[in-house]
C-alpha cells in the first residue's frame, strides 16, 4: 500500500502497542481520501497545519485517540476518535460541515500481529480486508475531500442546483417552440392564460386587448383626432385608446341617466 510503509517507518518509534498500528493504518486511509491531519485533540490550536504525518502526541493516550483533519475546503473538517475497549478499537468519525457520523469496530487481534510491531511487512494480517472495512463503513459519510456531501463534486452540485432552480428562466431560443407546449393542450389547459398572457398561441389570454376582443369596433380612428377634444396626432396610430368622454355631439337615443327611476325619492320603496 503506497505511502503507508513510509508513514509507518516514520512513526515506528511511537508504535508500542497493537492499537497504535491500527490508528496509523486508519490515518493513512483518511489521507488517501484527500484530507490532511491538522492536529490531535478536540479543539483547534494556533499552530495547526495540514500534514500527511501524524501529529505530535497522537499516541500519548492509549485509551482514547483523537485526531482532526481538514479537506481542500478550509471549512471541511472531520474529527476522528478511537476508544480502546477490551481487545477492540471503536472508531467514531464526524464531518462537521454536515454533522454526519459513522462508526467502526475493529478487533485488534484479528488485524494486527502484536509480536511483529517492528516489521511492517508482517504486522497487518489482512491489509486489503482492513482497508475495505475502513472505506465502506467509516469513510462512507466523508467521501473524497473534493466532493460535496452525498458524493457529488462541486461542479456536479452547481449543475444540479441550476437544473432544479424553479425561478431560473429558460434560455431564449428565437423561433423555437416554447418549453411548455403540453400545458396548453386539454386537459392541461387550465391556467394556460398565466403561461401565455397575451394569447399568442391560441384563444384567450390573461391580458385583454380591446382591439382583439372580437367585439365590433367603431369606425373612430383616435389618431386622426377628435373634434373639440383631441387634435390630430395626439394618439399614435394603432395605440390602445380609452375615450375619456362621449364620442360625438349627437348621440342617438335617450341617455338612461337623464331620467330618474320611478319612486327614486320614496324611502319606503
Amino acid at each position: 500500500m503506497a505511502g503507508l510503509e513510509v508513514l509507518y517507518t516514520c512513526v515506528g518509534g511511537r508504535i508500542d502497542c497493537p492499537q497504535d498500528a491500527v490508528i496509523c493504518f486508519v490515518h493513512w486511509e483518511i489521507i488517501k481520501s484527500g484530507y490532511r491531519c491538522v492536529g490531535s485533540g478536540d479543539t483547534a490550536c494556533a499552530g495547526d497545519r495540514r500534514s500527511e504525518l501524524l501529529p505530535a502526541g497522537w499516541s500519548d493516550n492509549k485509551e482514547l485517540y483523537s485526531l482532526r483533519y481538514q479537506g481542500n475546503n478550509s471549512e471541511d473538517h472531520i474529527l476522528l476518535k478511537a476508544i480502546t475497549a477490551d481487545s477492540s478499537l471503536i472508531f467514531n468519525l464526524m464531518r462537521s460541515s454536515t454533522q454526519q457520523v459513522s462508526d467502526l469496530t475493529i478487533s485488534i487481534s484479528e488485524q494486527v500481529d502484536a509480536d511483529q510491531l517492528d516489521a511492517f511487512d508482517s504486522v497487518f494480517r489482512d491489509m486489503a480486508g482492513l482497508s475495505d472495512m475502513v472505506k465502506t463503513q467509516l469513510l462512507a459519510v466523508v467521501g473524497k475531500a473534493s466532493e460535496r456531501p452525498g458524493g457529488r463534486s462541486r461542479r456536479e452540485d452547481e449543475e444540479r442546483r441550476r437544473g432544479e432552480d424553479p425561478l431560473r428562466m429558460p434560455p431564449r431560443r428565437p423561433g423555437s417552440q416554447q418549453p411548455w407546449p403540453d400545458h396548453m393542450v386539454p386537459p392541461f389547459a387550465t391556467g394556460g392564460a398565466d403561461l401565455d398572457p397575451f394569447g399568442a398561441r391560441g384563444p384567450g389570454g390573461m391580458i385583454m386587448d380591446p382591439l382583439r376582443s372580437g367585439y365590433p369596433r367603431s369606425g373612430l380612428d383616435p389618431s386622426s383626432g377628435i373634434p373639440d377634444i383631441l387634435p390630430p396626432g395626439a394618439v399614435p396610430p394603432g395605440a390602445r385608446f380609452d375615450p375619456f368622454g362621449p364620442v360625438g355631439r349627437h348621440r342617438p337615443g335617450p341617455d338612461p341617466d337623464h331620467m330618474p327611476p320611478p319612486g327614486y325619492d320614496d324611502m319606503f320603496m
